[in-house]
């Protein structure tokens, strides 16, 4: 909890209390795991086609924020010191100040014109010059929210003068929210992923999130003697994932949105017989589009900590674009989120032929997501537990790192391991050095769209057995600490 809280204050660009996420628990004396999904949600008033039209105000993406209530029912369930004491340590740092970590220097440095003006810009930018990295920073405004939460519970976010003010702010930029939008925010507390892998146990992440299905339909396809065939560093590895991605993408657009309003058939998506199927239809020479997978078949901030007992906790959380909707809330110190860009834009649905798609937005609905908080167990031992940030990213970057694991390399090694990933419009990115020039030219041959660029995306991971490792990406300059 308290992790969470100083990173949304010392790295707004990516979490705080103005977004939410989800959380994987693993309690160690039983083994028992809960999801919980405090994924922001569309306001009542939210019209989707409205929100997609061109011109459309800033604030139309905005989300009713699930963060605070989230960490609540953690510390409900499973929380040791008082809520008090958790809030006042991010309370008091946004008051007395913090040091600039690296990312949020790097990101200052590369995307000053992202920084929203006012106090947040006066914060990180004093006199339009970005901070550098262990340059000091305050926000008084947000420390004062936070001694109010401290005191007050949930309910000094979700109702009152601070809930007032995140209302004002997100309609003063156009958006439908209202007071009783936030004040009805509900945790929703969902039913893992599950699947048997070999001898392994995976818990993984269920809509509204599609991370897990990636995961899953992947394994589904790959036995674990097949696995080290999706080498990402290799052009045919390359190859078969990003098109193992594009189908991925494929299934989100048609299957995954908020399980609540719609009816989603993970059954289906995740038949054995279909993906036997789309594994013999996965051609080394050949690249498809994601049209035609559909034809065929019809900014964030992670972290996983591991206490004495072997209590486990997965949590991402986050503002989705950098610095969020770029909105803030000048007196009480809130950034405010765009998640609901995160809906599949009905003029999209209806060219993929998904007029009626469960992630075309709806009011009260929650955005499908690729955060994926994940556990693999064996023997009963927790072998791996990971998570990412990196928008779209995480579901291909923290499924690339269980893979490297469950395919003989140690979390280390498959957390450093190069990455690929796939555009929404089917184009295979590489991490720079990743791929040799033949690699690229092999690739190119394969029919795929090659693009270059470093990825801002991270996987933190830690592992109990058979030897305990944690290790924290260092592409966003992670840190990992082992008592």
């Amino acid at each position: 909890m308290v992790a969470t809280l100083v990173a949304g204050l010392v790295s707004p660009i990516s979490s705080g209390i103005g977004g939410g996420g989800f959380a994987l628990v693993r309690e160690g004396a039983t083994g028992q795991v809960t999801i919980l999904d405090f994924r922001e949600t569309a306001p009542a008033g939210y019209d989707a086609a409205a929100a997609e039209r061109e011109g459309a105000p800033a604030g139309m993406a905005v989300g009713v924020p699930g963060e605070l209530a989230g960490l609540a029912e953690l510390h409900r369930r499973w929380g040791r010191r008082s809520w008090r004491e958790n809030v006042e340590v991010a309370a008091a740092m946004a008051e007395q100040g913090f040091a600039i970590p690296l990312h949020t220097a790097r990101v200052l440095a590369r995307l000053p014109k992202l920084l929203p003006g006012g106090g947040l810009s006066a914060q990180f930018a004093p006199g339009g010059t970005p901070l550098a990295a262990g340059a000091f920073a305050r926000n008084p405004a947000l420390g004062a929210t936070l001694w109010k939460i401290a005191a007050q519970g949930p309910a000094g976010f979700y109702q009152g003068a601070v809930a007032r003010s995140f209302v004002a702010a997100a309609r003063t930029a156009g958006s439908p929210m209202t007071e009783q939008d936030l004040a009805g925010y509900k945790v929703m507390e969902r039913k893992p992923l599950r699947a048997r892998w070999g001898d392994r146990d995976i818990y993984t992440m269920p809509p509204p999130s599609a991370g897990g299905l990636l995961l899953l339909s992947t394994l589904g396809m790959f036995p674990p003697e097949e696995v080290k065939k999706l080498d990402p560093t290799q052009p045919e590895g390359a190859h078969l994932l990003a098109e193992i991605f594009r189908g991925w993408l494929a299934d989100r657009f048609r299957g995954i949105g908020d399980p609540d309003r719609n009816s989603i058939n993970l059954g289906v998506l995740l038949d054995p017989v279909r993906l036997s199927s789309r594994r013999k239809a996965l051609d080394p020479q050949r690249t498809r589009t994601i049209e035609a997978f559909l034809q065929e078949d019809r900014g964030t901030s992670h972290f996983v900590i591991v206490d004495k007992d072997k209590n486990v906790v997965s949590l991402t959380t986050t503002v989705n674009s950098p610095w969020g909707a770029r909105l803030y809330a000048e007196d009480i110190g809130v950034l405010l989120n765009d998640e609901l860009n995160d809906f599949l834009p009905p003029s999209r649905a209806t060219a993929l032929g998904l007029p009626s798609a469960p992630g075309v937005g709806k009011p009260g609905a929650r955005p499908p997501s690729s955060m994926m908080p994940t556990l693999v167990t064996r023997e009963g031992q927790v072998e791996l537990v990971a998570g990412g940030s990196g928008g779209m990213r995480i579901a291909t970057s923290v499924t690339l790192v269980a893979l490297g694991v469950l395919g003989g390399l140690g979390v280390e090694a498959a957390v450093k391991r190069p990455r690929v990933h796939v555009t929404p419009d089917g184009v295979l990115w590489l991490e720079p050095g990743g791929m040799s020039e033949e690699g690229k030219a092999d690739l190119v041959r394969r029919g795929e769209r090659v693009k270059e660029e470093e990825a801002m995306n991270a996987v933190q991971g830690v592992r109990l057995w058979p030897r305990v490792e944690a290790v924290a990406d260092l592409r966003k300059f992670g840190e990992a600490a082992l008592p």
